[in-house]
């Protein structure tokens, strides 16, 4: 995949130029960390506000699930986000959605496919847009910070990287893209316009998912206390850390001693700082 050389500074965004594609933004039910009510999912709501963006394009929302009570209310908080339909393609709990996508989205011949990194319920495993760009045949960038212009067939784009760095790439459409938390914050959800917006329910063959209604879900645990890491902002400081004497007695010395022994204060040691339990 191109990309410019001096790619690694981020660069101001330029208007779109040429005629403007086609858009589908695949849209999830989210979960409030919290309260644990139905919402609309951050990084696909960052998907649809970077789709917005484009100008004079009007994206195609498409969500593939089961439609109830709390998926209807997840889904109605991206048609207040401006839109006036939703498409949803109506699959049976625990499906294999990719079929039902790639069978609509050859249909819709869209060329950007817009979508968040990973969803907030389900499997969450973040697998979906790269299962779907190989069945379509499209190539995938991840972790999409802005779309500067599109003309000619081609999109150039800002990929995030790890410490706020940005990378310019041009990108042969159609392509998959995928959003996370790098992008642009969502608008607010507008409450007149997401019950006026209308959920166009389209009937589809599901295919189970074998491996997944094998799998027991349960709450995740507690993650384990982390040791105290020293932070220094320089080199000199980071050495003034290692060289210096440890303060307080509670350490011991081990010499001489036989790895049976090593291994048994190692894992007291881990025990007493909550690491294991």
């Amino acid at each position: 995949m191109p990309h410019d050389a001096n790619s690694q500074t981020s660069a101001r965004a330029q208007p779109h130029g040429g005629g403007q594609p086609s858009v589908a933004v695949l849209v999830s039910m989210g979960r409030h960390p919290l309260t644990e009510r139905a919402r609309r999912a951050d990084q696909d709501a960052r998907a649809v506000e970077m789709a917005l963006s484009l100008g004079d394009v009007q994206p195609r929302l498409l969500h593939a699930g089961h439609f109830d009570q709390d998926s209807e209310a997840a889904l109605r908080g991206y048609l207040g986000m401006g839109f006036d339909a939703l498409e949803l393609i109506e699959q049976e709990p625990g499906a294999d959605v990719i079929a039902a996508l790639c069978d609509r989205l050859r249909d819709a011949a869209p060329q950007l496919v817009l979508t968040g990194a990973r969803a907030e319920t389900d499997e969450g495993s973040g697998l979906l847009p790269y299962l779907l760009a190989e069945a379509l045949g499209w190539p995938i960038v991840a972790s999409l910070a802005s779309i500067e212009r599109i003309e000619q067939g081609e999109a150039t784009l800002l990929q995030a990287l790890p410490r706020g760095q940005r990378r310019r790439l041009r990108v042969r459409l159609p392509a998959v893209f995928t959003v996370d938390g790098s992008a642009p914050a969502p608008r607010q959800s507008a409450f007149g316009p997401a019950r006026r917006g209308v959920v166009e329910r389209i009937a589809c063959t599901s295919l189970q998912d074998a491996a997944f209604a094998e799998w027991r879900i349960q709450p995740a645990r507690k993650r384990p206390k982390r040791l105290k890491i020293v932070k220094a902002a320089s080199a000199r400081d980071r050495f003034k850390a290692a060289a210096a004497k440890a303060e307080g007695g509670g350490g011991q010395v081990l010499a001489d001693v036989t790895p049976e022994q090593g291994a048994e204060a190692i894992f007291k040691l881990l025990q007493e700082e909550g690491v294991l339990r």
